[in-house]
């Protein structure tokens, strides 16, 4: 099934605060979290010069799966779930299960959401990523599951604090 098909099937199903992943043909994935109306909320590129549109566009040619990785900068952004750049063979799927830990409730995930959007960070593959960013909207607690050798759904506490300071800053 095509990449746009899939994205259409998740529109159909998904519930505010999903787990959205987009699971490469690598063995990896990236995450966001569904946000209504079609639209995922996501680590992305950040707002970016013709030059540094042109440097990305030679990474993803030379690395197609992680070119934007080595930029380094990320801003959290609501984007169409059918728009979000993937690599040929990506699959989407809501996965909620892929944690053991108890969601939310929704007026805390959009909380959350809600303050991070829009904020430039650095992606730190290990400690600051897109799983943590959206297991902390839909649990409070950041966690990223596919680093090697680590404790599955173990907090990571420095992602947490980063993203609990924000929301902090932002609602009070």
């Amino acid at each position: 099934m095509e990449y746009k098909e899939q994205a259409a099937e998740v529109e159909a199903s998904a519930q505010f605060g999903d787990l959205i992943e987009f699971a490469y043909p690598i063995g990896y994935s990236h995450w966001g979290v569904y946000d209504r109306d079609g639209y995922v909320v996501h680590f992305a590129v950040a707002d970016e010069t013709h030059l540094m549109s042109t440097v990305r566009g030679y990474l993803q040619t030379m690395f197609p799966v992680c070119g934007d990785l080595l930029l380094g900068e990320t801003r959290i952004r609501r984007q169409r779930l059918a728009e979000v750049n993937v690599p040929k063979g990506a699959r989407v799927l809501v996965s909620n299960s892929r944690h053991t830990l108890t969601p939310s409730e929704l007026d805390d995930m959009k909380r959350r959401c809600d303050s991070l959007l829009d904020k430039q960070l650095p992606y730190k593959l290990f400690t600051q990523n897109c799983e943590h960013f959206a297991t902390f909207v839909r649990y409070g607690k950041a966690v990223c599951n596919q680093i090697p050798g680590k404790t599955k759904n173990k907090e990571c506490e420095e992602a947490t604090k980063v993203f609990a300071d924000i929301v902090w800053r932002e609602t009070s």
